[in-house]
């Protein structure tokens, strides 16, 4: 058997779609949260750690404050002696209290479902302000982390030089309507089926159905 007797790329779109569908019907999203506000701050801790840290840290952040009013006028030090478990806690610390005192400033303490202005809130990637966008406000987009970014490789949807790339082909490939859930469906399926030390690219289904002839790993690009 050769290459050509694996899926082609119109027909590994149509697998993936179908198969993560059948599996992650209504994903749910895994950050807890109250509210876009609180969404935005779960991101943002969120990065270099666990979803499940996070969630075990937000409950004892939101009775310090839940809103960018209360948040704004907490002492840094104090938001970061609580969020210090997640990692990066200096940082982040700023950045929730800069980016809550400019909510407060110049959007009347909410938060603005426009992603040119999440993405100058600091500490406010594309990565997050897309999750917030499609999370808290139900706008179309696609945020590609690393678990997206390395499964877009193993399936062959993009070369994965960069996460820009690889968001840009993914919006290119999936219906638009689908992008939301897909993201979270994707994520759930790295985690529990095809996830870095799990599957090499030749193992878990999507994988050896899209590739049924691979016999070497799927070298990937980190992002």
């Amino acid at each position: 058997m050769t290459e050509a007797s694996n899926l082609k790329k119109a027909e590994r779109v149509e697998h993936i779609l179908q198969r993560l569908q059948e599996l992650y019907p209504d994903p749910p999203i895994p950050l807890n949260h109250r509210d876009p506000y609180t969404l935005l701050v779960a991101v943002l801790l969120s990065a270099q750690c666990t979803d499940e840290r996070v969630n075990q840290v937000t409950p004892r952040l939101w009775q310090l404050a839940d809103n960018p009013r209360d948040m704004a006028e907490q002492p840094v030090e104090k938001i970061q002696e609580i969020i210090r478990p997640c990692g990066l806690s200096p940082q982040k610390a700023k950045a929730i209290s800069r980016l809550s005192r400019l909510l407060v400033d110049e959007h009347g303490g909410e938060l603005p479902a426009d992603m040119e202005a999440l993405e100058r809130l600091p500490g406010v990637g594309h990565k997050t302000a897309s999750v917030v966008m499609a999370q808290a406000f139900g706008e179309p987009a696609f945020p590609v982390d690393t678990h997206i970014h390395r499964l877009a490789q193993r399936w062959g949807l993009t070369n994965g030089k960069n996460v820009v790339q690889t968001e840009k082909d993914l919006k290119r490939l999936f219906p638009r309507d689908r992008w939301n859930a897909l993201h979270l469906q994707i994520i759930y399926y790295g985690r529990e089926h095809c996830s870095a030390r799990g599957c090499d690219g030749t193992v878990c289904d999507i994988c050896r159905t899209c590739y049924p002839v691979r016999k070497k790993p799927k070298l990937v690009r980190k992002p």
